[in-house]
């Protein structure tokens, strides 16, 4: 801090001395243009005394005798020649380029410029001043002059009007104007003068930077630390609101930048505009093309989403495929429909991955600010709910936040705290629907279902709550429940009498990616007694194709354990042959979707045969779920299917139940 005060000080001192310097020079030009007129005007003084001492009494009477000349033959007298040549010999070795001879009266009545002759000078100041007794002298600088030699150019010319009389004291009989010439003085006086100041001002920055340098040095170690403290900073700041893959602010930073535009919106009295993007089917580009094409295509759309935006608009990267956007001072639903708009056509452009041409679309969802809510949190949650209303809707679209989705955001945030008390409360019960062997006509496995019994509502469906454990993650723990469950239930029932079979258990998504479910399954295993030959687990084709590397090797490790695996809804993702081939499962299970339109749909008989003959030539049991009619269970008998399970044999029952079902199915089911 001192050492810039100082600088700043030493710079101030530099601009006064500089200051000075000029205003010096000014004050020295002057000066020096004072004195190089007042010697030019003693000069010419001088000359003219000798004029007046030698010339003038031979031609005084013609000069003053020249009033009662006519102007038109003023010129052609002879007696100016003689004048001429007098002045000539007069001026000899002097710097003088040109003379007048006037009379009293202001007449030109000689000038070594004939052109001049017969001209009045009498309103001239100099003349006036000359007549009157006192020489007057005026500093010119000409671009053209008309001298005795011929015309000259460029040229500093001092022009002195003097009178001539006898001797100082005498009367004023006529006035000479004498032109001398003095530019080599001018040009000289003027390099003097660039000398000095470039001088002056030379040492003074000699000066300045001899201490600037020693500034310089006091501060390089100081500054570098700063420098690199402050870098240091920026990095760690920019690291924390900034996604690594995008170089988009992050949701720490949206969750700051909302805050504040909220609060902007507030003061001003405008509309805001909270928009959530997500990119549709991105999880099928990941999937299939890796996560490099899928870290390209982020990085594709982030650029896209940033060229549809105004400078005022800020993008945002939330995690995953999720963007979001603040508009401020939006005038109306109108334009944020603008935007979204625009954003939907831009990302919809093809893009190019892996030498594949891709065609993207995102889905939005858009809340404002204060139509919708006046809370930030509540404003994302609006936004969040319209894009998936936007998805449910057919995706590539986008959609505005309504009443109706406030109602299921409240009812969503009451789900979510009552699925907490739920599993701490015992609320959770599993029912088992029976699987019946076609071939031995037989009821040999049970899958196990979760139902939510909920102490105000009764029994709730799983389509009303396992997307949200889903997604609140409470799934693996409440998965584990089940798993534990089914366990202990169908070892109970061994130990009841009834014929060992198989349970059949669903494992979701977050469950089969967590590292702890090896560990669940022994664990439940050991705890109930349970034989592993058992238990089968059910998973679907998309959670073996997130990482099928990873998945290959839990499902091993699961095999040895002697755990039977399915996999649930076949038909309805990929139906890859190439990892059916690399898995180790043991049964496919046929998507109720085919099945429900046997009768009715040549094409779902025909994938329902194509399911068939594939579950045959890799040797793997095949369940048709959704078995509801005599007609499905026939059609389905001819085929390869080895387990049927719907409504038509049994809806899922309690635990308790369940005996008493199975006796009444071994007793009717039909050949």
């Amino acid at each position: 801090m001192i050492s810039r005060l100082f600088r700043l000080s030493s710079l101030i001192g530099l601009a006064i001395v500089i200051a000075v310097v000029a205003a010096l020079s000014l004050f020295y030009r002057q000066l020096a243009f004072e004195s190089i007129i007042d010697g030019e005007t003693r000069a010419n003084v001088a000359l003219t005394k000798s004029f007046a001492n030698t010339i003038w009494p031979r031609h005084s009477a013609f000069v003053i005798g020249a009033r009662s000349i006519p102007a038109a033959e003023l010129a052609s007298r002879p007696e100016l020649r003689t004048l001429g040549r007098d002045l000539r010999v007069l001026k000899r070795g002097l710097d003088v380029v040109k003379v007048k001879v006037f009379n009293l009266d202001g007449l030109t009545v000689y000038s070594s410029d004939p052109k001049q002759i017969g001209e009045r000078q009498a309103g001239n100041p100099g003349f006036r001043t000359a007549a009157g007794g006192a020489p007057a002298s005026m500093l010119t600088f000409r671009d053209r002059f008309d001298s005795w030699e011929g015309v000259i150019a460029e040229r500093n010319i001092i022009s002195s009007f003097v009178p001539v009389r006898a001797d100082d004291n005498a009367p004023v009989q006529a006035v000479m104007e004498i032109y001398s010439d003095v530019t080599r003085v001018v040009e000289r006086m003027e390099r003097t003068q660039w000398q000095i100041v470039i001088g002056v001002i030379g040492a003074t920055l000699l000066l300045y930077a001899l201490i600037l340098w020693y500034s310089l040095r006091f501060e390089r170690a100081v500054r570098a630390q700063e420098a690199q403290r402050r870098v240091d900073e920026e990095r760690v700041r920019y690291q924390a609101y900034h996604d690594a893959l995008t170089g988009l602010p992050n949701r720490t930073s949206f969750a700051e930048h909302l805050e504040e535009a909220i609060r902007r919106a507030r003061r001003a009295k405008w509309s805001l505009a909270v928009m959530f993007l997500d990119l549709d089917r991105f999880k099928v580009v990941n999937d299939s093309l890796g996560h490099d094409a899928g870290d390209t295509l982020l990085r594709a759309a982030a650029d896209r989403l940033k060229s549809t935006l105004r400078e005022s608009d800020l993008l945002f990267r939330m995690g995953g495929d999720e963007f979001t956007v603040l508009l401020e001072n939006v005038r109306g639903p109108e334009e944020a429909a603008a935007v979204a708009a625009r954003m939907i056509e831009t990302i919809g452009a093809p893009v190019t991955l892996a030498d594949h041409e891709l065609h993207v679309s995102a889905s939005i969802g858009i809340s404002l600010y204060p139509k919708d809510d006046e809370v930030g949190e509540r404003l994302v949650k609006s936004a969040d709910a319209a894009m998936y209303r936007a998805k449910e809707m057919g995706r590539n679209r986008y959609m505005f936040f309504t009443a109706e989705m406030n109602e299921r955001v409240e009812s969503q945030l009451v789900l979510e705290a009552s699925l907490q008390r739920a599993h701490k409360n015992g609320e959770f019960e599993l029912h088992y629907q029976p699987r019946v062997d076609t071939d031995g006509r037989r009821v040999i496995g049970v899958e196990a279902l979760l139902r939510w019994n909920h102490p105000e509502s009764g029994l709730v469906l799983p389509a009303r709550f396992i997307p949200t454990l889903e997604e609140t993650g409470q799934i693996v723990q409440v998965g584990d429940w089940v798993l534990r469950a089914a366990c202990r239930q169908n070892r109970a029932w061994q130990d009841a009498g009834l014929a060992p079979m198989r349970v059949s258990v669903n494992v979701s998504t977050r469950q089969f990616q967590s590292e702890t479910l090896l560990q669940s399954v022994q664990s439940a295993l050991e705890e109930s007694g349970l034989d592993p030959v058992w238990l089968e687990l059910e998973l679907t084709e998309s959670q073996l194709l997130v990482d099928t590397e990873a998945a290959i090797e839990v499902l091993a490790q699961l095999n040895a354990l002697g755990v039977a695996i399915s996999i649930d809804d076949f038909g309805s993702g990929y139906s890859s042959l190439n990892y059916l081939k690399r898995l180790p499962i043991d049964c496919l299970k046929i998507d109720q979707g085919f099945v429900r339109d046997l009768g009715s749909s040549a094409k779902d008989g025909a994938i329902v045969e194509a399911i068939a003959a594939v579950a045959r030539s890799l040797n793997l049991g095949l369940v048709a779920e959704g078995v509801e009619t005599a007609g499905q269970a026939r059609f389905l008998r001819r085929l390869y299917c080895t387990e049927m399970q719907g409504y038509f044999y049994s809806r899922p029952v309690a635990a308790e139940v369940l005996p008493e079902i199975i006796a009444a199915l071994d007793a009717k089911i039909p050949a």
